[in-house]
């Protein structure tokens, strides 16, 4: 390894900590040189598959290596908060697997030391870095679209609820069910798509019509049997922002939701012009002559996202530069999530507070 590569562990050799070691092969000026995971023979696993020369037996002995300038954190949600805060109080820079943490309260002890640190927080949310996306961006920077005033988003899956009894089914361990698993995803898209406005209240509900009677499995995670479902399996939500915009929100991981795409989906208004993300297609719409013109958009060409956004991680520990995903875009949206929860309970609309 040269003096300039940037050393990187992995906690968490599962499902997305897999991913991100296949990423990160693909990255000049990074090597993965450590894994730990709490089930040991697949940490061991990982390392033989990825040429990964140290298997740690738990993330606090990982951290402990000075050697090891940066992680990446992709373990349960309910365990973010913690690993996240010991890593950046180590010294390291931080990936951080979405959502921040289970909770706003924990999400804000990660920000919080993130800017006591001084070290690089950046959120795993690759699909700011898609194609298509970064297309949508340019169009709204360039004055296209006008102030968008007005947004709808979500990602309707009919049948896909992942490992039913496992972390991702249990509140006290994932924090909720498709709102803070997907939902986390469009919202933050959505938000940096609008400019980032700071949200100021909320009002929604969620709804557990087929986890608990164990419908609506998708192929995603193990199940656990033995386990238990008591998160929500749709959620749906109006989210009003700082400049007068609002914010439409529908998640699911299973719902008879008939004649909609199981696509993840935005679509933005503006005063100029109008665009519309449906899974890989964008259409931009406008008026001219007094006649609607839909034009598709085409997507930016380059290199894979989840490889634009690792180098971008690597460019900011590099150059001392904030992330596009912030700790303060983590921590907003843990904010939005926990709303949506509560007024869920509680049936009132939920007043956010940026003092």
């Amino acid at each position: 390894m040269s003096q300039n590569t940037i050393s990187i562990g992995i906690i968490g050799a599962g499902g997305i900590g897999n991913v991100h070691m296949g990423t990160l092969a693909q990255v000049d000026g990074a090597e993965v040189t450590a894994v730990a995971d709490a089930y040991q023979p697949l940490a061991e696993q990982r390392a033989e598959e990825h040429g990964i020369k140290t298997v740690y037996p738990d993330p606090g002995a990982l951290l402990q290596d000075e050697s090891i300038d940066a992680v990446v954190i992709g373990v349960p949600n309910k365990f973010h908060a913690e690993l996240a805060v010991e890593a950046l109080g180590r010294g390291k820079h931080v990936l951080l697997e979405k959502p921040m943490a289970i909770d706003s309260a924990a999400a804000r002890t990660i920000y919080e030391q993130a800017e006591q640190s001084g070290k690089v927080l950046m959120m795993s949310h690759q699909m700011r870095w898609r194609g298509l996306s970064r297309a949508v961006k340019a169009i709204i920077e360039s004055g296209e679209v006008g102030r968008i005033y007005n947004a709808k988003t979500g990602w309707l899956r009919k049948k896909g609820i992942p490992g039913w009894g496992s972390w991702f089914t249990r509140k006290d361990q994932s924090g909720g069910g498709p709102l803070i698993d997907i939902g986390v995803h469009m919202l933050d898209l959505s938000l940096y798509l609008m400019g980032n406005p700071k949200p100021v209240s909320v009002f929604g509900s969620t709804y557990a019509e087929f986890g608990p009677n164990k419908e609506g499995i998708g192929n995603w995670g193990t199940p656990n049997w033995d386990g238990y479902y008591d998160v929500e399996d749709l959620a749906s939500a109006l989210i009003k922002l700082d400049n007068g915009a609002t914010l439409a929100l529908d998640v699911s991981w299973a719902a008879h939701s008939a004649g909609l795409p199981e696509e993840p989906f935005i679509h933005l208004m503006g005063t100029k012009g109008g665009i519309s993300i449906i899974g890989e297609k964008g259409t931009y719409v406008t008026h001219k002559d007094n006649q609607v013109v839909e034009t598709e958009i085409a997507p930016l060409e380059g290199e894979e996202d989840r490889i634009l956004m690792m180098k971008h991680f690597i460019d900011c520990i590099r150059e001392g530069k904030a992330p596009i995903t912030s700790a303060l875009s983590g921590y907003t949206n843990n904010r939005i999530l926990d709303a949506i929860y509560e007024s869920s309970k509680t049936g009132h609309e939920v007043k956010l507070n940026w003092d």
